[in-house]
């Protein structure tokens, strides 16, 4: 990820700084005696945040701060380590506060919401950080008590993937070879393209003219570059397409069908 301006990361310190937030408080996943506690942390409704080389989408954190006070004030955002204060693994740079609303009939309870918008050009250039995100939620209650928890939930962040497919030849004779070839790529945030993802999984699948379920026929693994290349029988008219279902860091990906014509 790019280097921020050290303003930048000197603001999220201070923000942050035990001046702030009390020692007892800022413990990785911990919260001193009568602190505010996160539960129902849900990032973007519990979907994969998958990103290309140029992706700009909103991600949403949700969450659930009690605090026997009550709560005035809440925030969360993305890291991704070492620590909470790397400025070049966190999203957003700047946390805004969440919206939250207090409980009708608990007013120690508030249900919180913060949005930001992530750009996969300008936030990622390193393939490393892909995979697991943690959430450090904040809190501010009536007495002016501040809690920080480093780990309040989890989110997936993924390389987004491509596949292609080609069944020939076309036409085929019924009981014929049909091969079926195609490539398997993922974004890479460091050179700026989509490169071969090796030895993963990928099912070869099948779908009969007028149908509209595909079947797997088999299971076939990426070789050099992404490569993709087995053999099958022509049976009918149909379509052959490439299934990738996805990895801890890659989202899914699914080929378009290719027609193949049997006479």
């Amino acid at each position: 990820m790019r280097v921020r301006p050290a303003s930048a990361a000197a603001f999220l310190a201070t923000v942050l700084s035990a001046s702030v937030i009390p020692a007892a408080a800022q413990a990785a996943g911990t919260a001193a005696p009568g602190a505010t506690t996160f539960s129902n942390v849900v990032v973007d409704g519990g979907k994969d945040v998958v990103l290309g080389l140029t992706t700009k989408k909103t991600v949403t954190i949700t969450w659930t701060a009690t605090d026997p006070d009550g709560v005035v004030a809440s925030w969360a955002y993305l890291w991704h380590g070492p620590n909470t204060d790397d400025a070049d693994g966190r999203l957003p740079l700047y946390p805004p506060a969440g919206t939250c609303t207090v409980s009708p009939t608990d007013p120690t309870t508030s249900t919180c919401k913060v949005s930001f918008g992530v750009d996969a050009a300008r936030d990622f250039d390193d393939t490393a950080l892909a995979g697991t995100w943690k959430v450090l939620a904040e809190a501010q209650d009536t007495n002016d008590d501040w809690t920080a928890v480093d780990v309040a939930g989890t989110a997936s962040v993924k390389r987004y993937a491509k596949l292609t497919v080609n069944a020939s030849p076309e036409p085929v004779k019924k009981g014929k070879t049909v091969t079926v070839t195609g490539r398997l790529t993922r974004a890479n945030w460091e050179t700026g393209t989509y490169t071969g993802y090796e030895g993963r999984a990928v099912q070869l699948q099948f779908r009969k003219k007028n149908s509209n379920t595909y079947t797997t026929l088999k299971t076939v693994t990426t070789g050099s570059g992404g490569a993709l290349k087995t053999t099958t029988k022509a049976t009918a008219d149909g379509y052959f397409r490439f299934l990738f279902t996805g990895s801890s860091t890659t989202g899914p990906a699914t080929a378009t069908g290719d027609f193949v014509d049997v006479r």
